[in-house]
């Protein structure tokens, strides 16, 4: 397999949490596999002050204990104390790293990460070209952009005229690490390789699509920062939209990252927009409420450190919408996330519309348990299929059935991480599984009137729903008829009461 030239990564907020638990061990596993050079680096950049071996002890943790590797890996990483806002401290970075480069024999080949909060991620590729490190004359510099990207429409947009200033939008990798997960990654192989899906993926074959995303934590002390955000900003404008643009784009003319991403572009221009009066019917937001769950109190979200003990921000969003282009004409798309839920799950499902002559409807086989393809991104990653079967016997009785693949069958092929593929991918100049800057744009354009009239409008109810449930009941009533979501595991909630906060 080709691997990336030489290089170094260069880690801002590098005493951050999400550089210790996410992007030093995906580096290494990358290291361990024989995936990154012979010739590389990667220089943490933080306020914190640091010397090379401070920074090594604190990342040692994190490393697979024992490991003979261990100190080779180590031996490869650097630190540089940095204050974000000063002009001169990127021209220290920037002479850190002619040093590195020149001792260790590496090209001018620089990886910025922004492992930061949000508000530094114009100033520091703002710094970066003051100190002329956006130049590719003498090799590539890229950026990576962590989530969120923009709290608002209008932000998003001011975002991208800002580091478009300085940069090319091939030198801007937008990452969502949903993207990087192998099932995501698997469903163009699904549709586009196989006789059997391809013809079908359509609105004469399919009668509804829907995304889960279940997250059982709480804010987990990040309620300072959630109540400012809510899971539409968190999790529908990027993630959950990103991974419905992969299941409803048209099959692209080639598999490269510009054509991909076209595609999805597309399917964000088709979005029918949702408008102010009727909202009701197509989106519902909720907040967790205390509860017992496994005899245990579990305070709700206003109880949270740092949380308003009168906040309307959601922790739960359940949305119907459709796609309003020739594939998808009338295909109804439901779409779900929350906090405090009863488990962690994220996957898709895939819903065919019943066969049009009901042979067996006396034989007891429900027409509400139709063919189903669901897609697990997390956890176990794999396939199942549920269709109909006779049971054996006399007569037609018909029984649903579960045809299924798990990647943790495959117990000679490892999975990488997401932040493995996508950091690797980045290295090797792909940028198919990163967003672009207009695709986030159009994600924001579809989100942003909803975000307005929750602000514009109090008496839109949020509803309360106990910790450990599956969000608020109102939630079901986006599904026509008696549909209902589907619930990979039953409530862990001892109490079973919903309200309207």
């Amino acid at each position: 397999m080709k691997i990336p030239d030489q290089h170094i990564v260069v880690i801002f907020g590098a005493s951050g949490d999400l550089t210790k638990r996410k992007l030093i061990p995906a580096i290494y596993q990358l290291f361990v596999n024989r995936l990154m050079p012979d010739n590389f680096a990667i220089l943490g950049a933080s306020r914190t002050q640091l010397t090379d071996q401070e920074f090594r002890g604190r990342m040692t943790e994190f490393l697979p204990a024992g490991d003979d590797l261990n100190s080779e890996f180590l031996n490869k990483i650097y630190y540089q104390t940095i204050d974000y806002d000063l002009n001169e401290d990127y021209i220290k970075l920037k002479d850190r790293l002619t040093g590195l480069r020149h001792a260790l024999n590496i090209p001018a080949n620089f990886l910025f990460y922004l492992s930061t909060p949000p508000n530094l991620y114009d100033i520091i590729p703002e710094n970066l070209a003051f100190a002329t490190l956006n130049n590719q004359s003498d090799g590539f510099k890229r950026l990576i952009i962590e989530k969120p990207f923009g709290n608002s429409r209008d932000s998003a947009k001011a975002l991208n005229i800002g580091l478009l200033k300085n940069y090319e939008e091939n030198q801007i990798y937008r990452i969502d690490h949903y993207l990087g997960k192998e099932t995501v990654q698997n469903l163009m192989v699904t549709r586009f390789a196989n006789g059997i899906f391809e013809p079908v993926w359509n609105r004469n074959f399919i009668g509804r699509v829907e995304v889960t995303a279940a997250e059982s934590l709480g804010v987990e002390g990040r309620g300072g920062y959630y109540d400012h955000s809510g899971a539409m900003r968190d999790m529908v404008q990027n993630h959950l939209l990103q991974v419905v643009g992969m299941v409803a784009m048209e099959p692209p003319v080639v598999i490269e990252a510009n054509a991909i991403r076209q595609e999805v572009m597309k399917v964000f221009q088709s979005l029918r927009p949702i408008k102010p009066g009727e909202l009701k019917d197509y989106v519902i937001r909720g907040q967790y409420t205390s509860s017992t769950i496994k005899g245990q109190k579990v305070p709700g979200y206003r109880e949270e450190t740092g949380v308003d003990p009168l906040s309307h921000t959601e922790t739960y969003v359940a949305m119907k919408f459709y796609i309003d282009n020739w594939r998808w004409a009338g295909v109804p798309f439901f779409i779900r996330t929350g906090k405090k839920l009863p488990t962690r799950v994220t996957e898709i499902v895939i819903e065919f519309k019943p066969a049009p002559h009901h042979l067996f409807d006396n034989s007891g086989f429900s027409m509400n348990k139709a063919n189903q393809l669901i897609i697990r991104i997390q956890p176990d990653e794999g396939i199942l299929l549920k269709f109909g079967m006779k049971e054996p016997g006399a007569g037609f009785k018909v029984n649903q059935v579960n045809m299924d693949f798990h990647y943790s069958d495959l117990t000679d092929i490892q999975l990488p991480s997401a932040y493995e593929r996508l950091l690797l991918d980045c290295l090797m100049g792909d940028a198919t599984l990163y967003s672009r800057g207009d695709t986030v744009e159009a994600a924001w354009n579809f989100i942003q009137p909803i975000l307005d009239t929750w602000s514009d409008d109090p008496s839109i109810p949020v509803y309360g729903y106990p910790a450990g449930t599956w969000g608020p009941y109102e939630s079901d009533g986006l599904l026509e008829g008696e549909k209902t979501w589907r619930y990979p595991c039953k409530n862990l909630s001892d109490d079973g009461l919903y309200c309207e906060l």
